[in-house]
Protein backbone atom coordinates (compact mmCIF):
# COMPACT_ATOMS: atom_id res chain seq x y z
CA UNK A 1 0.00 0.00 0.00
CA UNK A 2 1.10 3.52 -1.12
CA UNK A 3 2.24 5.80 1.87
CA UNK A 4 3.00 8.74 -0.15
CA UNK A 5 -0.70 10.28 0.60
CA UNK A 6 0.12 13.94 1.05
CA UNK A 7 -0.62 14.79 5.32
CA UNK A 8 -2.85 17.37 5.87
CA UNK A 9 -1.88 20.08 7.92
CA UNK A 10 -4.44 22.23 10.17
CA UNK A 11 -4.13 25.19 11.88
CA UNK A 12 -3.99 24.50 16.12
CA UNK A 13 -7.54 25.40 17.50
CA UNK A 14 -7.03 28.43 20.03
CA UNK A 15 -7.55 27.64 23.60
CA UNK A 16 -10.73 29.69 25.42
CA UNK A 17 -8.14 31.15 27.78
CA UNK A 18 -6.55 33.55 24.49
CA UNK A 19 -9.85 35.39 24.05
CA UNK A 20 -13.07 34.64 21.84
CA UNK A 21 -11.51 38.24 19.63
CA UNK A 22 -9.24 35.68 18.14
CA UNK A 23 -11.66 33.80 16.62
CA UNK A 24 -13.44 36.75 14.72
CA UNK A 25 -10.47 36.21 12.13
CA UNK A 26 -11.32 33.67 9.52
CA UNK A 27 -8.69 31.01 9.40
CA UNK A 28 -8.29 31.23 5.71
CA UNK A 29 -7.34 34.81 5.59
CA UNK A 30 -3.88 36.03 6.02
CA UNK A 31 -4.72 37.74 9.12
CA UNK A 32 -6.84 34.59 10.21
CA UNK A 33 -3.40 32.79 9.87
CA UNK A 34 -1.45 35.28 11.61
CA UNK A 35 -3.62 35.24 14.58
CA UNK A 36 -1.57 32.10 15.79
CA UNK A 37 1.57 34.44 16.60
CA UNK A 38 -0.55 37.25 18.36
CA UNK A 39 -2.11 33.88 20.96
CA UNK A 40 1.59 33.25 21.22
CA UNK A 41 2.71 36.97 21.95
CA UNK A 42 -0.22 36.81 24.36
CA UNK A 43 0.52 33.65 25.90
CA UNK A 44 4.30 34.92 26.17
CA UNK A 45 3.97 38.33 27.64
CA UNK A 46 1.22 37.15 30.18
CA UNK A 47 4.14 35.74 32.09
CA UNK A 48 6.32 39.08 31.40
CA UNK A 49 3.64 41.45 32.18
CA UNK A 50 5.91 43.57 34.33
CA UNK A 51 8.46 44.56 31.80
CA UNK A 52 5.06 45.48 29.39
CA UNK A 53 3.97 47.79 31.73
CA UNK A 54 6.73 49.32 32.61
CA UNK A 55 6.91 50.92 29.42
CA UNK A 56 3.63 52.90 29.93
CA UNK A 57 5.64 54.88 32.99
CA UNK A 58 7.73 56.07 30.81
CA UNK A 59 5.31 59.12 29.29
CA UNK A 60 3.49 59.51 32.60
CA UNK A 61 6.95 60.92 34.34
CA UNK A 62 7.08 63.51 31.69
CA UNK A 63 3.47 64.55 31.95
CA UNK A 64 4.03 65.10 35.70
CA UNK A 65 7.82 66.39 35.51
CA UNK A 66 7.57 68.60 32.76
CA UNK A 67 3.69 69.20 32.37
CA UNK A 68 2.89 70.03 35.48
CA UNK A 69 5.92 70.53 37.25
CA UNK A 70 7.52 72.67 34.40
CA UNK A 71 4.59 74.01 33.43
CA UNK A 72 4.10 75.91 36.54
CA UNK A 73 7.04 78.24 35.14
CA UNK A 74 5.90 78.29 31.69
CA UNK A 75 2.21 79.16 32.12
CA UNK A 76 0.14 79.10 29.14
CA UNK A 77 0.82 78.54 25.17
CA UNK A 78 -0.17 79.01 21.94
CA UNK A 79 -2.75 76.07 20.83
CA UNK A 80 -3.05 74.41 17.57
CA UNK A 81 -5.40 77.43 16.35
CA UNK A 82 -3.93 80.02 17.53
CA UNK A 83 -5.29 80.33 21.66
CA UNK A 84 -3.70 80.09 24.40
CA UNK A 85 -3.75 76.85 26.50
CA UNK A 86 -2.33 75.33 29.62
CA UNK A 87 1.46 73.72 29.24
CA UNK A 88 -0.06 70.39 30.39
CA UNK A 89 -3.18 70.42 27.84
CA UNK A 90 -0.41 71.10 25.21
CA UNK A 91 1.86 68.42 25.80
CA UNK A 92 -0.45 65.48 27.21
CA UNK A 93 -1.61 64.66 23.98
CA UNK A 94 2.08 64.76 21.99
CA UNK A 95 2.94 62.63 25.02
CA UNK A 96 -0.13 60.17 24.09
CA UNK A 97 1.20 60.07 20.62
CA UNK A 98 4.65 59.07 21.49
CA UNK A 99 3.26 55.82 24.06
CA UNK A 100 1.21 54.69 20.99
CA UNK A 101 4.60 54.69 18.98
CA UNK A 102 7.05 53.73 21.97
CA UNK A 103 4.69 50.37 22.68
CA UNK A 104 4.60 49.68 18.59
CA UNK A 105 8.31 50.66 17.98
CA UNK A 106 10.36 49.06 20.61
CA UNK A 107 8.33 45.29 19.81
CA UNK A 108 8.63 45.67 16.54
CA UNK A 109 12.18 46.36 16.75
CA UNK A 110 14.24 44.58 19.75
CA UNK A 111 11.60 41.74 20.44
CA UNK A 112 11.62 41.00 16.47
CA UNK A 113 15.17 40.86 15.99
CA UNK A 114 15.75 38.41 19.13
CA UNK A 115 13.07 35.93 17.56
CA UNK A 116 14.48 36.50 13.85
CA UNK A 117 18.57 36.25 14.57
CA UNK A 118 18.35 34.06 17.33
CA UNK A 119 15.83 31.83 18.95
CA UNK A 120 15.04 31.29 14.69
CA UNK A 121 11.72 31.22 15.66
CA UNK A 122 10.29 32.50 12.08
CA UNK A 123 12.47 29.74 10.49
CA UNK A 124 10.30 27.39 12.20
CA UNK A 125 6.75 29.13 11.72
CA UNK A 126 7.88 28.94 7.75
CA UNK A 127 7.46 25.02 8.34
CA UNK A 128 4.11 25.32 9.04
CA UNK A 129 1.55 26.64 6.56
CA UNK A 130 2.44 30.13 7.34
CA UNK A 131 4.34 32.63 5.14
CA UNK A 132 6.63 35.56 5.11
CA UNK A 133 3.35 38.08 5.09
CA UNK A 134 1.51 35.87 7.92
CA UNK A 135 4.79 36.84 9.79
CA UNK A 136 4.80 40.08 9.43
CA UNK A 137 0.86 40.61 9.76
CA UNK A 138 1.01 38.57 13.65
CA UNK A 139 4.14 40.39 14.16
CA UNK A 140 3.06 43.63 13.71
CA UNK A 141 -0.36 42.87 14.92
CA UNK A 142 1.11 42.35 18.46
CA UNK A 143 3.06 45.16 18.09
CA UNK A 144 0.30 47.75 17.71
CA UNK A 145 -1.66 45.92 20.16
CA UNK A 146 0.99 46.98 22.85
CA UNK A 147 1.39 50.11 21.64
CA UNK A 148 -2.90 51.00 21.91
CA UNK A 149 -2.32 49.44 25.10
CA UNK A 150 0.04 52.19 26.47
CA UNK A 151 -2.12 54.78 24.34
CA UNK A 152 -4.94 53.70 26.32
CA UNK A 153 -3.69 53.68 29.61
CA UNK A 154 -2.01 57.00 28.80
CA UNK A 155 -5.78 58.23 28.15
CA UNK A 156 -7.50 56.81 30.94
CA UNK A 157 -5.01 59.08 33.07
CA UNK A 158 -5.78 61.94 31.14
CA UNK A 159 -9.43 61.87 31.47
CA UNK A 160 -8.65 61.70 34.88
CA UNK A 161 -7.12 64.77 35.08
CA UNK A 162 -9.75 66.40 32.83
CA UNK A 163 -7.27 67.12 30.08
CA UNK A 164 -10.00 66.12 27.19
CA UNK A 165 -11.69 69.10 25.93
CA UNK A 166 -14.10 67.44 23.48
CA UNK A 167 -15.84 64.32 22.18
CA UNK A 168 -13.41 64.34 19.03
CA UNK A 169 -11.51 62.88 21.95
CA UNK A 170 -13.47 59.72 21.67
CA UNK A 171 -11.65 59.12 18.78
CA UNK A 172 -8.30 59.44 20.45
CA UNK A 173 -7.87 55.73 20.69
CA UNK A 174 -8.29 54.39 17.37
CA UNK A 175 -5.87 56.74 15.60
CA UNK A 176 -3.39 55.60 18.59
CA UNK A 177 -4.10 52.06 16.84
CA UNK A 178 -3.69 53.42 13.32
CA UNK A 179 -0.27 55.14 14.66
CA UNK A 180 0.56 52.08 16.70
CA UNK A 181 0.19 50.26 13.47
CA UNK A 182 2.36 52.26 11.02
CA UNK A 183 5.27 52.64 13.29
CA UNK A 184 4.97 49.06 14.11
CA UNK A 185 4.67 47.85 10.31
CA UNK A 186 8.01 50.27 9.73
CA UNK A 187 9.84 49.29 12.61
CA UNK A 188 9.84 45.78 11.83
CA UNK A 189 10.49 46.28 8.07
CA UNK A 190 13.98 48.55 9.52
CA UNK A 191 14.47 45.18 11.62
CA UNK A 192 15.22 42.94 8.54
CA UNK A 193 18.04 45.18 8.01
CA UNK A 194 19.52 44.91 11.02
CA UNK A 195 22.80 43.10 11.12
CA UNK A 196 23.84 43.37 15.08
CA UNK A 197 22.70 44.51 18.35
CA UNK A 198 24.74 47.60 17.41
CA UNK A 199 22.36 48.57 15.04
CA UNK A 200 20.20 49.64 17.80
CA UNK A 201 21.82 52.77 18.26
CA UNK A 202 20.18 53.54 15.31
CA UNK A 203 17.11 53.24 16.58
CA UNK A 204 17.73 55.33 19.27
CA UNK A 205 19.18 57.84 17.17
CA UNK A 206 16.02 58.38 15.40
CA UNK A 207 13.61 58.40 18.12
CA UNK A 208 15.05 60.22 20.40
CA UNK A 209 15.33 63.44 18.77
CA UNK A 210 12.03 62.82 16.60
CA UNK A 211 10.74 62.79 20.45
CA UNK A 212 12.26 65.86 21.35
CA UNK A 213 11.75 68.05 18.22
CA UNK A 214 8.16 67.04 16.79
CA UNK A 215 6.87 69.93 18.72
CA UNK A 216 6.67 67.24 21.80
CA UNK A 217 7.04 70.08 24.27
CA UNK A 218 6.98 73.46 22.38
CA UNK A 219 5.00 74.70 19.66
CA UNK A 220 6.56 74.66 15.59
CA UNK A 221 6.49 78.30 15.10
CA UNK A 222 9.98 78.22 17.54
CA UNK A 223 11.87 77.00 14.54
CA UNK A 224 12.63 78.90 11.16
CA UNK A 225 11.12 78.02 8.48
CA UNK A 226 13.27 75.77 6.76
CA UNK A 227 13.66 73.55 10.23
CA UNK A 228 9.98 73.71 10.13
CA UNK A 229 9.72 71.98 7.34
CA UNK A 230 12.08 69.38 8.03
CA UNK A 231 10.03 68.96 11.34
CA UNK A 232 7.24 68.38 9.18
CA UNK A 233 8.22 64.74 7.43
CA UNK A 234 8.79 63.42 11.01
CA UNK A 235 6.15 60.30 11.14
CA UNK A 236 5.65 61.64 14.72
CA UNK A 237 4.84 65.29 14.37
CA UNK A 238 1.68 63.95 12.47
CA UNK A 239 0.76 61.29 15.50
CA UNK A 240 1.11 64.87 17.96
CA UNK A 241 -1.38 66.85 15.38
CA UNK A 242 -3.43 64.37 15.33
CA UNK A 243 -3.82 63.83 18.86
CA UNK A 244 -3.99 67.69 19.72
CA UNK A 245 -6.63 68.07 17.40
CA UNK A 246 -8.54 65.43 18.83
CA UNK A 247 -8.21 65.38 22.68
CA UNK A 248 -8.51 69.67 21.96
CA UNK A 249 -11.36 69.51 19.35
CA UNK A 250 -9.31 71.52 16.57
CA UNK A 251 -10.51 69.09 13.90
CA UNK A 252 -10.58 70.23 10.73
CA UNK A 253 -9.97 68.58 6.97
CA UNK A 254 -6.27 68.55 7.24
CA UNK A 255 -6.46 65.92 9.92
CA UNK A 256 -7.05 63.65 6.92
CA UNK A 257 -3.39 64.55 5.27
CA UNK A 258 -1.94 63.58 8.65
CA UNK A 259 -3.74 60.13 8.48
CA UNK A 260 -2.73 59.57 5.20
CA UNK A 261 0.66 59.92 5.95
CA UNK A 262 0.29 56.82 8.26
CA UNK A 263 -1.55 54.85 5.29
CA UNK A 264 0.73 55.65 3.37
CA UNK A 265 3.73 53.93 6.39
CA UNK A 266 1.60 50.84 6.53
CA UNK A 267 1.38 50.06 3.32
CA UNK A 268 5.23 50.69 3.06
CA UNK A 269 5.76 48.77 6.20
CA UNK A 270 3.89 45.62 5.47
CA UNK A 271 5.04 44.71 2.20
CA UNK A 272 8.85 46.15 3.02
CA UNK A 273 8.86 43.63 6.15
CA UNK A 274 6.94 40.89 4.30
CA UNK A 275 9.27 40.68 1.36
CA UNK A 276 12.56 41.25 3.54
CA UNK A 277 11.43 38.22 5.86
CA UNK A 278 10.62 36.17 2.68
CA UNK A 279 13.96 37.05 1.26
CA UNK A 280 16.04 36.11 4.55
CA UNK A 281 14.19 32.94 5.64
CA UNK A 282 13.21 31.07 2.61
CA UNK A 283 16.81 32.32 -0.05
Amino acid sequence: MSTDAPVRRETPPIPPRTGFLLRLLPAGTYAGRARVLVERSVLVQRKAWLAVVSGFTEPLFYLFGLGYGFGRLVGDVVGPTGEPISYVAFVAPALLAAAAMNGAVYDATFNIFFKFKYAKLYDAMLATPLGPLDVAIGEISWALIRGAMYAGGFLAVMLGAGLLASPWALLALPAAVLIAFAFAAVGMACTTFMRSWQDFDLVQLALLPMFLFSTTFFPITVYPGFLQFVVKCFPLYHAIEIMRALCGGFVDLSILAHLSYFLVMIAVGTVVAARRLGKLLLS
